[in-house]
């Protein structure tokens, strides 16, 4: 086994000796890598996670782990016969992700759940599991790249950037990055993505891509935390810096940094945005665009993917992202502890709001150095 040539996935034995847990949400991207890796002939096991209500999500369409998409993902593992499995992690979901999620937006920040459900259930819960099935690895649909470098894995950008999920995966550690593989990082287009689902016969090929995060139906955040929070929705005033009240809101909760329509403040000169939040006063405070802009962004429990410790240098040149929309933009990290640091952004950024992300890239590389968490009011 020791002269054996790597496969495809790396390892120094043949496709049918390695076992690979597929974690698949029945959409297309995940369903592509299951069929492609059986095909290959890999001991592929597949796996979904039932996240929330099963009933519930039934009649849910445009989000992922919903009934329909347990029994898609059962039926792409039927067509290419292999094993699948359906685990029942309501309860540490709604642990991990949700009643977090529905707490950052009562505290005024704009939380990303996608982002945590990595961290805490797909790359540290699944990935356990994975280990305890006696798996070499698990796979995944994400639009990443894994690449060997000097110190080991590296995480780097899709091929494709309108797919690159970069910015919902820098939480991931080298030790899950040693035990992942994401197989389609490389891919030019997602249409290659579906010609491959055709190519399997997959039920699955022409299927939308999921939009909503999971548990949020039409994108009505607001909605589910009235339901996980009641009272969460009591209306206040609307202020602008100075304090002057300029009317009423109908809850903190509506609102998000750098929002401009739907105050219902209009006829007041030029245009006003959301620039902070205050639960605790129930106040909602608004601004000209200029108050928007930031410079300084404080972050913490970063994940730090370089090769040398992030407090090993002073200063980090490195192309910064604030918002999963937007570009990387320059920007110097000045670490205050291995988790801590104070990123100065070279050119302003509008609505930088605390619960985003701030995600690091090496500049003129592909590769991810990491990312933490945007935690207090920026100025």
């Amino acid at each position: 086994m020791l002269d054996h040539p790597l496969n495809s996935l790396g390892f120094a034995k043949p496709p049918a000796a390695t076992r690979v847990v597929v974690a698949m949400s029945g959409g297309v991207d995940s369903s592509v890598v299951a069929a492609e890796l059986a095909a290959e002939g890999y001991d592929v096991v597949g796996v979904t996670l039932q996240l929330y209500d099963h009933g519930a999500a039934l009649a849910k369409k445009g989000a992922c782990c919903a009934g329909r998409d347990i029994h898609d993902a059962r039926r792409v593992a039927e067509t290419m016969g292999f094993p699948h499995y359906v685990l029942d992690y309501e309860n540490t979901f709604r642990e991990a992700v949700i009643d977090e999620f529905a707490d950052a937006y009562l505290a005024g920040a704009t939380p990303v759940p996608c982002i945590r459900c990595n961290e805490r259930v797909k790359f540290k819960d699944l990935l356990q599991t994975a280990k305890d099935l006696d798996a070499d690895c698990m796979a995944t649909g994400h639009y990443i790249q894994r690449k060997m470098g000097p110190a080991g894995p590296e995480l780097h950008c899709a091929a494709d950037p309108a797919r690159d999920q970069s910015y919902f995966l820098f939480s991931t550690t080298p030790e899950q990055l040693a035990f992942l593989r994401f197989p389609l990082g490389h891919l030019a287009s997602k249409a290659e993505t579906r010609a491959l689902a055709a190519r399997h016969g997959l039920p699955v090929a022409d299927k939308p891509d999921s939009q909503d995060i999971c548990f949020v139906p039409n994108g009505n955040y607001a909605e589910v935390i009235q339901k996980l929070r009641p009272g969460a929705a009591d209306p206040g005033e609307i202020v602008d810096l100075s304090g002057r009240v300029l009317g009423e809101h109908r809850g903190v909760i509506h609102y998000t940094i750098g929002q401009r329509r739907g105050l219902g403040i209009g006829g007041l000169g030029d245009p006003l945005y959301v620039v902070r939040l205050d639960p605790e006063r129930r106040q909602v405070i608004v601004g000209p665009k200029e108050a928007l802009s930031t410079r300084i962004v404080p972050v913490r429990e970063i994940n730090w993917l370089g090769d040398a410790p992030l407090t090993s240098r002073s200063e980090w040149q490195v192309m910064a992202k604030v918002r999963s929309t937007r570009a990387p933009r320059e920007a110097v990290i000045r670490p205050l502890s291995d988790t801590e640091a104070e990123v100065e952004l070279i050119a302003p950024e509008d609505g930088v709001s605390p619960g985003q992300a701030c995600v690091f890239y090496a500049p003129g590389d592909s590769r991810i150095l990491g990312g933490g968490w945007i935690w207090r009011g920026t100025r």
